[in-house]
């Protein structure tokens, strides 16, 4: 299954079964349904641009590897 076949509800209810830290899943929401930027989310979430590519990149190797 691939991302881009699924709809915002059904990313969303994934990400709420499989990623644990509510911060992490708040992230992720933000950067794969409303498609924020590193930057847009850094400043949102009160991170640096490094936290939050990282927090979405871990984050996202666990969401991909459901889908497999």
């Amino acid at each position: 299954m691939n991302i881009s076949e699924l709809s915002n509800s059904q990313i969303e209810e994934l990400i709420q079964e499989w990623i644990h830290s509510e911060r992490d899943r708040n992230i992720l929401k933000r950067r794969f349904i409303d498609g924020l930027t590193f930057g847009e989310l850094s400043e949102e979430f009160h991170l640096s641009e490094r936290q939050a590519q990282n927090i979405v990149y871990k984050a996202s190797k666990e969401f991909f590897k459901h889908l497999i």
